[in-house]
């Protein structure tokens, strides 16, 4: 049957063995060849289930269509041929996505414990989603909390986990949740340590954040909003918008189209559709070009992050994984809640990329915030040590 033979061929997909990592690099909609396209739109159903802020990725995709349509980026492709829809009637894309506010698997996200793993359950148990084989969940605005509050393994990736294990046909992609200058440091945290559990335990991932931190020419903005305005530091003053500055300098209908903007600017809406498209090209078995596996590029933030996705901790031994943007000195060490340094965890010097060490607390316990610092900035991570 149909859907025997889809089963098997994606488990025999290259991302089974490694982690994909979906982000700002993965824009290139020119890159994508027509038949990965095709062969997504033959081979993927998809689930996605979100509310306000996920619609950027389906209004992304949904503009895409015209835009293409009429040689955007130079594109020469068959009419269409980015057309999805529920069901995937008429040779498009079977994607089914939610607004939020329906009934069932489309009520809720990420941030909404237990719901969306009930939901997701629901989903997959039914007789008229048994074709279903991929599952995408986004976030709204609860990451950081459910990260400050200590849950983003119990929320989050444990039921992900969870999931993969009983449903093994389902591809399940693990997302961070947008950037908000308001929590920015928890937020930042519990970004980082989905990004470190998903390239540690080779999942699929739509790093979301991301996206909303870089503009199409790659530039990064370490203190950004979800809207793309862009700050100095944590409470200064708007400096700009990144995406109102790109597209003003940028041609509408041939660099960039007009979307809704759903809390965001149209370009950083265009940027996560042409990565939606990579990431279903990469789950129907498109190598990338040129061979470049996502997962092994060099990493061009600098972060810091708790291994094991938790910031509430009973062990004396703390194991962190970070990356530098790159080569330099960095130094990394422990504060207490206020302020005052109680251990130099490492200094030296290293190499661009990714790295982790540990640190033995020694009984040191209460909020402890742990460091680091490079040329390009500072950041931290905060841990409650009981």
């Amino acid at each position: 049957m149909r859907i025997i033979v889809l089963l098997l061929s994606l488990l025999s997909l290259p991302y089974v063995l490694s982690a994909l990592i979906i982000d700002h690099t993965c824009t290139d909609i020119t890159q994508i060849p027509e038949s990965a396209v095709l062969a997504a739109k033959d081979s993927l159903h998809i689930g996605y289930g979100h509310t306000s802020h996920g619609w950027q990725i389906t209004y992304g995709m949904d503009g895409l269509v015209e835009f293409a349509n009429n040689g955007g980026k130079g594109l020469s492709l068959p009419e269409d041929i980015f057309a999805f829809n529920n069901g995937g009637t008429g040779g498009a894309l079977d994607f089914e996505n939610g607004d939020g506010y329906g009934d069932g698997w489309l009520d809720h996200d990420c941030g909404y414990y237990p719901n969306w793993v009930n939901e997701t359950r629901e989903y997959l148990d039914s007789a008229c989603h048994s074709d279903v084989n991929v599952i995408m969940w986004s976030w709204c605005g609860q990451v950081s909390s459910t990260y400050s509050s200590g849950n983003l393994w119990d929320h989050y990736l444990g039921p992900m986990t969870q999931l993969e294990i009983d449903y093994p046909h389902v591809t399940f992609i693990y997302m961070t949740g947008h950037v908000d200058i308001e929590n920015d440091a928890d937020n930042k945290a519990a970004n980082d340590s989905i990004r470190s559990y998903c390239r540690n335990n080779d999942k699929v991932l739509f790093d979301f954040a991301d996206f909303d931190r870089h503009d199409p020419d790659g530039t990064y903005y370490e203190y950004v909003h979800d809207n793309c305005d862009y700050y100095d530091s944590v409470g200064s003053a708007v400096l700009g918008n990144w995406g109102i500055e790109w597209q003003n300098a940028h041609t509408v209908g041939v660099d960039w189209y007009e979307t809704p903007g759903s809390h965001t600017q149209p370009i950083n809406e265009n940027q996560k559709g042409y990565a939606a498209w990579w990431m279903w090209a990469r789950l129907a078995g498109w190598e990338g070009p040129a061979g470049v596996e996502e997962s092994k590029k060099t990493d061009n933030r600098l972060t810091l992050s708790v291994n094991n996705s938790i910031n509430i901790t009973t062990s004396n031994r703390i194991d962190l994984s970070f990356s530098i943007p790159s080569d330099g000195l960095i130094t990394i060490d422990a504060y207490n809640s206020a302020g005052i340094k109680i251990a130099s965890i490492f200094r030296g010097n290293l190499s661009a990329g990714s790295h982790s060490c540990g640190w033995n607390r020694k009984g040191k316990a209460g909020i402890i915030i742990i460091k680091l610092k490079h040329s390009s900035g500072t950041t931290s991570v905060k841990l409650n040590c009981l």
